[in-house]
């Protein structure tokens, strides 16, 4: 079995600003034992990355679909990506970024 931690990056379009998005996301990853960040972008979009066991990527993954209960989710972007590029500890809302 693999044990390399897998990265993926993400881009989610829909009602997701204003409606504690970042929170949840962090949240989940941090339950699920993820490494990454989460930020709001600044065309509307939460965009992010997170790096570790891909059952609890998926997982992670599945739950972006859903957001929190005032979001409504149109698209989720999820790509594979070579690298996290992290210098914090753990899951971090970051400030805006360009989405």
């Amino acid at each position: 079995m693999d044990e390399t931690p897998a990265v993926y990056r993400f881009k989610v379009r829909g009602r997701v600003q204003g409606v504690s998005f970042r929170a949840f996301t962090a949240g989940e990853a941090e339950r699920l034992g993820l490494q990454g960040w989460v930020a709001n972008g600044r065309d509307g979009t939460v965009v992010g990355a997170a790096q570790g066991a891909p059952e609890a990527l998926d997982a992670l993954h599945q739950a972006l679909h859903r957001g929190p209960p005032a979001a409504r989710v149109d698209d989720v972007h999820w790509q594979a990506a070579d690298a996290l590029d992290i210098s914090e500890a753990g899951f971090a809302i970051r400030p805006d970024v360009a989405g």
